[in-house]
This record gives C-alpha cells, structure tokens and sequence, in this order.
C-alpha cells in the first residue's frame, strides 16, 4: 500500500515537522494513528469491529496478526484473506482503505517495530496467553510482540485484551508484570447491565470501552448512565 511505502521511504508525516515540537506538529498533519494486533485467542468479532470503527472515526489503522490469528479469522468470521475488502466488508469508503496498512508478523524490521514511529496506542485484541506471557517477559520473536514491547519502551498506551477463561497463576503474573510495566489490562468481560440481546451488543459494549480507553469518539451502546437516565433509574443497589 501507499501509506506503508511512504513510511519505509522516510515519508512520515512525523517526520516532516523537524525537531522542535516534533511530536504535537505531527499530530496536527496527520490522523491519529493506532497500532491492532490480533492473535491467536477466540473473539474475532472483537478485533473486526474495532477496526471498523477505527476506520470509520477517520484513524490510521496499522494491522499486525499472528498465524493464529489469521486462522482464528478465518474459523470465526469467515476471513480468507487479511486485507481490507475481507476485513472490512461494510466500510464503502476507498478513503478508508488507504488508511489501513497490513503488516506481516514475520516482519520485525516493519516500522510498527521501531520507537521512531510515531503512534497513538496499540491494541492487542484478542491477546491470547501466550502473546500475553511473551510481551510481559520482554519477547519480541514476531512483529505484534516486538510493537507491544516498544509501545510500553516509549510510554504509548497499551491495553491489552486477554480472552482466555480460567486463569493460571502465570496468567496473572503476566498481568501483574504488564500492568506494572504501564500497559492496561482489559479483559474481554462484558457487562450485561444494558439487557444485552445479541452477541453483537456484547461486542460493542467491549470494544466501546477500548475506544474510550483510546479516547477515540464513538456512538456504541456502552453508557450506564445513559441507560439510567431513559429508565428513570434514581439509584441501583449492587
């Protein structure tokens, strides 16, 4: 794509506002930028649609899924190929396309792996428990390991979404570690409180929140005190 060989030709938007106050003239000349990775762990739905509202709210969207991510795609949703016609099939606009860049995971000289690069937070959903324990012990063998690690290195937000149910005490170790290493932990563990009444109402109350923890806009179904407010609820006993 375009936007990746301006990237790899030194192109950067970034890079284009010198070195004084680098970063906020940056910020000004380009959108915000996020990094997603996908590995392994079910919930597919997860990772799609918070790419779709990425888009959509007007992002760069860098892309980085794991073996097997690509082939949790594929069993969950459908998804022969990782690009954006099979990835984000309700998206019309071709703007939007060129504001999603794939890297593959093999590739760790890609630029989401360097701390030059300039971006406004990685997400890693699904975070499966092996990528969790290979970020939380410093392992950067593939490129969504190595981008999570220079996230944490140059203080960008982190969050990461680990699906899996129960957990190991390494498990929890590892979100100790991550949690201290400055990365946010965010299970994937809807609520019901908004009488959910599809899966895709679950979906959204996650990834709405990871949208907010990104400080990204949105109009998802995720506010309690919206929902207390249209049922006249005064107070709630919990």
């Amino acid at each position: 794509m375009s936007t990746l060989n301006n990237h790899r030709n030194g192109s950067d938007p970034g890079r284009a506002a010198g070195v004084g106050g680098a970063g906020e003239a940056a910020r000004q000349i380009r959108p915000r930028r996020f990094v997603l990775g996908v590995s392994g762990a079910s919930g597919a739905a997860y990772a799609l649609r918070l790419l779709e509202q990425l888009l959509n709210a007007g992002a760069e969207v860098h892309l980085v899924v794991t073996d097997f991510g690509r082939r949790l795609l594929f069993d969950e949703a459908g998804v022969t190929h990782v690009d954006f016609a099979n990835l984000c099939p309700t998206i019309a606009s071709a703007h939007a396309a060129d504001r999603l860049v794939i890297h593959p995971n093999k590739d760790v000289g890609a630029v989401i792996a360097s701390g030059s690069f300039l971006h406004d937070g990685m997400v890693v959903l699904p975070c499966s428990g092996n990528s969790l324990g290979a970020i939380a012990t410093g392992c950067g063998s593939n490129l969504l390991t190595r981008a999570a690690m220079v996230t944490l290195k140059e203080r960008r937000p982190l969050i990461v979404c680990h699906r899996e149910t129960p957990l190991s005490l390494i498990d929890i170790e590892n979100m100790r570690q991550l949690t201290l290493a400055g990365a946010i932990v965010c299970p994937t563990n809807p609520g019901f409180y908004l009488k959910p009444e599809s899966v895709d109402d679950l979906v959204d109350f996650m990834v709405g929140k990871v949208l907010d923890l990104l400080k990204v806009e949105h109009a998802l179904n995720t506010r309690w005190a919206d929902v207390a407010r249209v049922a006249g609820t005064r107070s709630v006993t919990r």
